[in-house]
């Protein structure tokens, strides 16, 4: 259960290091205002907040990084406190992102679900 929880939260890393391309690099671009759903007057004025945002989305992905990095040197302990917080907190970001708009459940859902069941893989590798 450890291997599938480190792949998978590592597999929420990437999403969300996708996720910062998106919206740091690449928000004002035809395709990601498509996948966001805003149009491109709404792409400018909220550029710098998309910018902000998207970096959250890399410092999450950079902690997930670590943390299997360290977990994969010997380092449990630290590792999996910094696959716990990145991961976690991508899950949490989803579930605020369901409740506070709806009509988001599916990009919600596509951020929160490998991250979610990658904590669960772990707690439960990590108790065995």
């Amino acid at each position: 259960m450890i291997i599938a929880g480190l792949i998978l939260t590592g597999l929420a890393a990437l999403v969300h290091v996708y996720i910062f391309y998106m919206e740091s690099v690449s928000w004002t671009s035809p395709r990601t205002r498509a996948t966001f759903g805003v149009g491109e007057e709404e792409a400018q004025a909220t550029r710098e907040l998309a910018f902000n945002q998207g970096f959250y989305n890399l410092f999450l992905a950079v902690a997930v990084a670590l943390g299997i990095a360290f977990h994969a040197a010997g380092s449990t302990a630290v590792g999996a406190t910094l696959i716990f917080t990145g991961a976690g907190s991508m899950v949490l970001a989803s579930l605020v992102l369901i409740l506070s708009s709806p009509s988001k459940a599916s990009a919600a859902l596509k951020q929160g679900v490998i991250p979610l069941l990658g904590v669960v893989s772990l707690a439960i590798g990590l108790a065995a």
